[in-house]
């Protein structure tokens, strides 16, 4: 027995040895870029351990391995602005979900998963397989441009099955949903406090000179000729806050209806999410956002009431949430214009003068139809618009394999989504597009039709228009929405959710704490107390 207590103290004082010399060998490394000053490689040296330590912990548990990685997803451009516009952070998040990947196979060798049987895979698999003999184009620079343009379309769809196969019960969905709202008010709120202070509050004075041009914009309103700063917020450009904000302001108003309906103490959160996302969207300084907000809103207000639950204190409930979001909304509008009203001034006639129908300056019809249309015209002039250039390149992402082979793509793209596929792939790239989202966008609408008068109609619906909105309507302007990691991978995710729903509305649904007892501690409740 002393033997055996002597070994194990042996062992923990070599173990303990060995600890202090690892110690010592990492301070000697430091100890250089300290006295040095080199604070962006400090930052990067942990920001590696910690990226080391949640690897080994995820492929333990995948689901956090997931929530991490959209944490992740959604402030990596952070890190960009502030630590240099490295390759490595760039694709640090595709190496992070690739461990979720390995992870959830593991799960699922084990038999502790369920697996969606994807719906539409017939024509996805097809537009896969023609994307990928097109990576082999004759007429690509390289085969590097067909494999960055296979990551930007299908790297993330394997999280369909994640999203799906994460939604255990109710409280999953809830817990999910929740940190992602909470993130879109932090993102949202620090791209009004950009919007108020100037570029200079979330974009250092030493960034990128790549990224300057993008963090660094402005408009001018066509007739007042006000000036109206365009906010990026955490992320590296304002295209890729603004098409956040699109995707934002659905998840928000499904998340709102779903657990107002359902009780949850949480819908508090969408409520605060509605009066912030609404004002951000004013003030970030394009009208992309403010155009779809709008639009969402009258589609998505029509669709709740015609899916709220048969029952009338339901449905009564839906109709009151829906007026108290719209009125959050407003008096946020009012306090921004009270507390700002120079800042909110100066972007409302920016978006009043450009999308008025039929003003002076109005830009309305033009953007919204007649530039995207005539790039369309302009994909068909290209000499090999019938068998395309080639998957990639007209992606996004383009510089950095140009920066790694040195040899330029084309400048052949348009601004319009099937107008790139055309240059891409062809005549047939936007054909196989058009069939598999029709085919995803019909299976989705049985499961929201499947779900009418149920807790989960809001959501589902909001799932649904989303997949419509990024996957039909932002394409006609440009594939740049879909090919954005953020949108990108939000929607492969949410299209699981989606077909996990039905199977939620078949569990026993958490019991709603009444108002009055929310505060009350467990015991109290125990007792019966009041």
């Amino acid at each position: 027995m002393q033997l055996s207590v002597g070994g194990t103290a042996g062992k923990r004082q070599i173990q303990g040895l060995v600890v202090g010399l690892l110690g010592l060998a990492l301070a000697w490394e430091l100890a250089p870029w300290i006295i040095a000053g080199s604070d962006r490689t400090l930052i990067m040296f942990g920001l590696s351990l910690a990226v080391g330590a949640f690897f080994v912990y995820i492929l333990s548990n995948w689901r956090i391995g997931v929530l991490v990685f959209f944490i992740w997803l959604l402030f990596e451009d952070l890190s960009r602005k502030y630590l240099g516009n490295a390759t490595v952070l760039f694709f640090g998040k595709d190496l992070l979900v690739a461990v979720v990947y390995l992870s959830f196979y593991l799960a699922k060798r084990r038999h502790k998963v369920e697996v969606l049987k994807i719906p539409f895979i017939v024509p996805l698999a097809i537009f896969f397989w023609f994307a990928v003999i097109q990576v082999f184009n004759p007429w690509s620079p390289s085969p590097l441009y067909g494999l960055l343009g296979l990551k930007v379309y299908f790297y993330y769809a394997p999280l369909m099955l994640i999203g799906y196969a994460m939604m255990d019960r109710p409280a999953d969905l809830e817990r999910f949903l929740v940190v992602n709202v909470l993130a879109g008010i932090v993102i949202a709120g620090l791209g009004i406090a950009e919007s108020v202070l100037g570029t200079s509050f979330m974009t250092p004075d030493d960034i990128a000179p790549e990224l300057y041009d993008l963090t660094h914009t402005s408009r001018s309103s066509p007739i007042t000729h006000s000036i109206s700063t365009v906010t990026s917020s955490v992320f590296v450009s304002s295209g890729r806050f603004s098409f956040y904000l699109v995707l934002l302001w659905i998840l928000v108003m499904g998340t709102q209806g779903y657990l107002l309906l359902s009780r949850r103490p949480g819908a508090k959160y969408g409520f605060i999410g509605i009066g912030v996302v609404t004002v951000a969207t004013m003030i970030t300084g394009t009208r992309t956002p403010f155009v779809f907000m709008i639009f969402s809103a009258i589609v998505m207000t029509a669709a709740f009431l015609w899916g709220a639950p048969r029952s009338w204190s339901e449905g009564h409930r839906l109709v009151k949430a829906l007026r108290r979001a719209f009125l959050i909304g407003a008096i946020g509008l009012i306090l921004m214009a009270t507390v700002f009203p120079v800042v909110f001034g100066d972007h409302w006639r920016f978006l009043s003068e450009t999308l008025s129908i039929g003003g002076e300056g109005s830009q309305l019809q033009g953007r919204a139809w007649e530039y995207p249309m005539l790039n369309l015209q302009l994909a068909f002039q290209h000499e090999r618009w019938l068998q395309g250039y080639g998957t990639g390149v007209t992606s996004l992402g383009m510089q950095y394999v140009e920066r790694l082979i040195n040899v330029p793509a084309p400048s052949i793209g348009v601004e319009n989504g099937y107008g790139n596929l055309v240059i891409e792939m062809g005549i047939l790239g936007p054909i196989l597009w058009l069939f598999w989202v029709s085919t995803f966008l019909w299976s989705g609408w049985k499961v929201v039709r499947q779900l009418r008068a149920t807790v989960y109609f809001p959501m589902a619906f909001a799932i649904w228009w989303y997949g419509f909105v990024l996957l039909i309507l932002l394409v006609h302007f440009g594939l740049n929405a879909y090919q954005d990691f953020v949108n990108n991978a939000y929607l492969w995710v949410l299209i699981g959710i989606l077909y996990r729903l039905p199977k939620l509305a078949q569990m026993p649904q958490p019991i709603p704490v009444a108002k009055h007892a929310r505060g009350m501690a467990r015991w109290q409740l125990a007792m019966g107390r009041r």
